[in-house]
């Protein structure tokens, strides 16, 4: 199976607002889904975020969104907020492809760092990004407020 890997453009929202469903559900979790495809057509177009998409011919299987951030100890820092293939798509390569051109969009957009969150339970994620020589924090504690 052909698969590309490229930017995703607004015609892509409401794919990768359902690849976000799909997340959520698979972490038991979709109740907390509450940003809304009009959420991420906004903000999309507002430049709050980017995002690489995967096509398996003309579908949509697989997406990563991300947005630049800054750390103050090493300075630009690209954030994978969210990365997931199709269940029916895992373990052909795509998760790699796309994890692998996130990389390198970090690295052409100057980034001296990329960072993402992993659950604790999700095994198969864990391993994953230790394949790729990435530490996996467990020292530092999330701490946010619903606004």
């Amino acid at each position: 199976m052909q698969i590309n890997i490229r930017q995703a453009t607004a015609e892509d929202l409401p794919d990768i607002h359902n690849l976000v469903l799909e997340l959520a559900e698979y972490e038991q979790a979709a109740h907390e889904f509450t940003a809304t495809l009009e959420d991420y057509q906004r903000d999309f177009r507002e430049g709050v975020f980017e995002a690489l998409v995967a096509e398996a011919g003309q579908s949509v299987v697989g997406m990563a969104l991300y947005y630049m951030t800054y750390s103050t100890w090493k300075g630009k820092m690209l954030y994978l907020e969210d990365f997931v293939v199709q269940e029916a798509h895992r373990r052909q390569g795509i998760g790699e492809a796309l994890f692998e051109a996130f990389l390198g969009t970090a690295r052409a957009k100057g980034c001296r760092l990329a960072k993402w969150q992993v659950l604790d339970w999700n095994e198969p994620a864990i391993q994953f990004y230790k394949k790729k020589a990435a530490t996996i924090e467990q020292e530092w504690w999330n701490g946010k407020i619903f606004l």
